[in-house]
Order: structure tokens, then C-alpha cells, then sequence
């Protein structure tokens, strides 16, 4: 049942084989794929020739990827550039809303100097001047929120009107968070100036 075939029934078959010729291939029949652009072949090429081939060199060529495409990312938050900004930022929409929040003045931007401020008087003994430094804390706390609800809905109606059938999901509160960065740190960069309609 097991047993190997002989050396002349090995020799009968490869005859039978050897007798019968080859049929040559019909260059107009269809080889099941569709042929690859040159670009592609090419890039398919220089992928398979440049792949690492024990671990440590992956691992090594992984890292020098990821550390390019932050390097490319710190770029584009630097200049605007939409191709590589990373996702939460890229958009029209996400433009649209980080213009609206550039081109104006906000409270919130101005909390943490008013807040520097606000702890200096409150570590000054004098009873007066601490209870003025609270009461600059209800002021800011109260501004913050009204101009923040005021950004969510005349931001909200803008994106509306411009942007009927895109994904507005996240796109206000992404305003009202770069609202509460000093207009200097804000990522990306700011591309409009304060009075500029987006």
C-alpha cells in the first residue's frame, strides 16, 4: 500500500509525459490577472528588495518610519499643511472651525495669564485683596462659559450653512478646545489674523 514505485514504472511515466508535447500558451488567452501598472511593478519590486529580514532590522526600520512621519506631522502643524496633519485635525470642516476660533478674540485664551495673576493676589494677607482675586475667579469662570456657548452655537450654524452634507460630529467642541489654548501655542499653527473672516 505504502510502497514506492519502482524504477520502471518511474521510467514508463516520465516517457508518457516526455511523449506528449507541449501545448504552447495562446498569447491572446486571458492569464487570469489583470497586468500590473509599471509603477506599481516597480514599487512592488523595491519593497520585496528593501524588507528586512530578521526582526531587529523591522523593528528598526518601523521606528525610523514612525519617527519620519512625526517629523512630517510637526511640519505640517507648523505650516497648515493638510496632507499630513493628523486626523482629529484634517478637513474642511476642522479648517473651518480652527479659522472661526483664530480670527477672534476669546476669553478663554487669556485664563491662564488671569489666572497667574489671580494667584499672586491670593498669597497677598490683606483680606480685601483676596476677596477681589475671587471674585476675578467668578468673573473669568463666567466669561469662559458665556463666550464658549456663544462660539457653540454661531459656530455650529456656520458649519450648517457651509458644509450641509459633511460630518460635523466633534467639530464644535474641537473649537471650543482651541479656544482655550493662548493663540501663540495653538497646533496647528493659526493661518488667519484676528479680524479675518474665515
Amino acid at each position: 500500500m505504502f510502497r514506492s514505485r519502482s524504477k520502471d514504472e518511474q521510467a514508463a511515466a516520465a516517457k508518457v509525459t516526455a511523449s506528449q508535447p507541449q501545448q504552447p500558451r495562446n498569447p491572446q488567452a486571458p492569464k487570469g490577472r489583470p497586468t500590473p501598472k509599471r509603477s506599481d511593478a516597480q514599487s512592488q519590486r523595491r519593497t520585496r528588495a528593501q524588507t528586512p529580514t530578521n526582526r531587529k532590522d523591522a523593528v528598526k526600520a518601523q521606528r525610523e518610519a514612525r519617527r519620519a512621519d512625526m517629523a512630517r506631522q510637526r511640519e505640517a502643524l507648523a505650516n497648515g499643511d493638510e496632507r499630513y496633519l493628523p486626523v482629529r485635525d484634517k478637513g474642511p470642516v476642522r479648517r473651518f472651525a480652527r479659522d472661526y476660533v483664530d480670527a477672534r478674540w476669546c476669553v478663554a485664551e487669556f485664563f491662564l495669564p488671569v489666572a497667574v495673576v489671580i494667584l499672586v493676589l491670593t498669597m497677598i494677607r490683606v483680606p480685601q485683596i483676596q476677596s477681589i482675586a475671587l471674585l476675578l475667579w467668578l468673573v473669568i469662570i463666567v466669561l469662559i462659559v458665556l463666550d464658549s456657548i456663544m462660539i457653540w452655537f454661531r459656530l455650529g450654524k456656520l458649519l450648517q450653512q457651509r458644509f450641509p452634507k459633511e460630518n460635523l460630529k466633534g467639530a464644535r467642541a474641537y473649537a471650543v478646545m482651541r479656544t482655550l489654548q493662548m493663540r501663540r501655542l495653538r497646533l496647528p499653527k493659526p493661518q488667519v489674523k484676528r479680524g479675518q473672516r474665515p
